[in-house]
């Protein structure tokens, strides 16, 4: 759904990238709470793998294909504020490096598939998980349905921008009728990816999903001593257990838990590379869901010529090299590179920013440890959250 140069007209186009500059100084500043010494390397790591999977275009029938637009992903994965930098990372790499998405479109596309994907996503994710049973499964059925309903919310509001500054004369209601329906199918393909994604995180280290923060209750201390016979002292002493039994905090987490999730982190890099250097070559050549409309309704022609339609990379193929096999592998893997690399900078600089300022603003001791064991990056499966200034 990357929108091209020539969809929109420059007033709107200025008014969008206005709001995606403002949407991503906020997120700056909300990824400092976000960011903790093990997640930041792994806002990187998504921001490569949406970046990769987003090469894997897959059939939704009638001629159109679609890919991931990787809000509920990213704001699952690493919270709302870093997810909406993660698709901006995107966003900005595809439309430099390979003229996917238009220059002055770039505030149009942050706006709808970075803000609106994400913030739409986190919100129904947040709203599930508040009323569903606390288990992995209700995780996964919530990161599912969050990211059916952000796609098509996404692409109405695609709609909405082109109603303002649409520079073609079309039916506006026939195509919201049009982008919805097939970005329904769409979310149904970004539904699986990011659920198979989330719960292979989950099954793993719970405690590098951000969405599963303090989700479960406190572990609790009980006797496993067999049920005395009514009315003897026993049965009263273990009566009295029962009524005054204490919560007892969590195993404190050992050095392992302290040092970056190297494992996780280098099989994510294989999965990641795995589709941008291999399994794209067999993505699906039918045009998006976009694409599709566009020609339906006959504004596909406003499109203009991208700015960098003859730089080295452009279409996700390397220049001079003639196997298409290769060629896209290559494109792949060095976009990959640059998204990890660029990702990782933004992510580890907002991190050690973080640090500074609550050095500068702590000059007191204080325990980042809560009374249920959640680490001060956050909590997990088995913990809380912590209580500190950071996490409230």
């Amino acid at each position: 759904m990357h929108v091209p140069d020539g969809f929109i007209n420059a007033p709107v186009s200025v008014a969008t990238g206005v709001v995606a500059v403002g949407a991503v100084a906020v997120s700056l500043r909300g990824a400092r709470r976000e960011l903790g010494e093990r997640t930041a390397p792994l806002a990187g790591l998504v921001a490569a793998f949406i970046f990769a999977v987003q090469m894997l275009n897959f059939p939704v029938g009638a001629g159109t294909s679609g890919h991931l637009l990787g809000g509920a992903l990213a704001a699952i994965l690493v919270g709302p504020y870093t997810g909406v930098l993660c698709i901006s990372v995107v966003l900005l790499m595809q439309a430099v490096l390979f003229a996917d998405g238009g220059l002055t479109a770039l505030g149009t596309n942050i706006t709808t598939m970075g803000v609106v994907g994400v913030v739409v996503a986190y919100g129904v994710f947040r709203g599930l998980v508040k009323v569903l049973p606390r288990r992995r499964s209700s995780l996964t059925a919530s990161a599912f349905v969050a990211a059916v309903v952000s796609v098509p919310v996404a692409a109405a509001s695609f709609v909405g921008v082109y109603a303002l500054g649409g520079t073609a004369d079309v039916a506006l209601g026939k195509v919201l009728g049009a982008m919805v329906g097939v970005h329904v199918l769409i979310g149904i393909g970004e539904a699986i990816i990011t659920a198979l994604t989330v719960g292979a995180v989950l099954s793993v280290r719970p405690d590098l999903v951000y969405g599963a923060r303090g989700l479960t209750a406190p572990l609790t201390l009980r006797t496993g001593a067999a049920p005395a016979v009514p009315g003897t002292p026993a049965a009263a002493e273990q009566s009295l257990a029962a009524r005054t039994e204490t919560t007892a905090p969590a195993p404190q987490p050992g050095p392992a838990a302290h040092r970056p999730a190297g494992k996780v982190w280098l099989a994510g890099l294989g999965a990641t590379l795995a589709c941008a250097g291999v399994i794209s070559f067999y993505a699906s050549a039918h045009p998006d869901g976009l694409e599709k409309v566009a020609a339906e309704f006959g504004f596909e022609e406003q499109a203009t010529e991208h700015d960098l339609a003859e730089s080295p990379l452009a279409d996700y193929g390397v220049a001079d090299v003639e196997n298409a096999r290769i060629s896209g592998g290559l494109a792949g893997v060095v976009g990959v590179g640059a998204t990890l690399a660029v990702g990782s900078g933004v992510f580890l600089t907002v991190r050690r920013r973080r640090s500074g300022s609550a050095d500068a603003a702590d000059t007191t001791p204080a325990d980042t440890t809560s009374a249920t064991g959640a680490d001060p990056d956050g909590g997990s499966l088995a913990a809380g959250p912590s209580p500190s200034r950071e996490n409230r």
